[in-house]
């Protein structure tokens, strides 16, 4: 599903207008991050949370020319997926 397609559900179920929906969306991902830029954890209970880890430096190999490479340090997203959702999936 892709972000025009996921409006056009949000405005159906909750009465939106779609530019209604679409401010809201865009108010809520840019929540989520900045919210992650400061290092703090955002949670949804039922469905999952998002927060940051640090990744180490490391090395690597890349698989055609063989060669290692080195990766440097970094932050990276992680969500983790909360019991409501994953029961409903699963």
């Amino acid at each position: 599903m892709k972000k025009a397609e996921f409006i056009d559900v949000v405005a159906k179920k909750s009465g939106l207008s779609k530019k209604d929906a679409n401010e809201a969306l865009n108010a809520i991902l840019e929540t989520i991050t900045e919210a992650l830029k400061e290092g703090k954890t955002v949670s949804f209970i039922g469905f999952g949370s998002f927060s940051t880890v640090e990744r180490a430096a490391r090395e690597a190999r890349v698989p055609l020319t063989g060669k290692t490479v080195q990766i440097p340090a970094r932050k990276a997203v992680k969500f983790k997926v909360g019991k409501s959702l994953k029961d409903t999936v699963a």
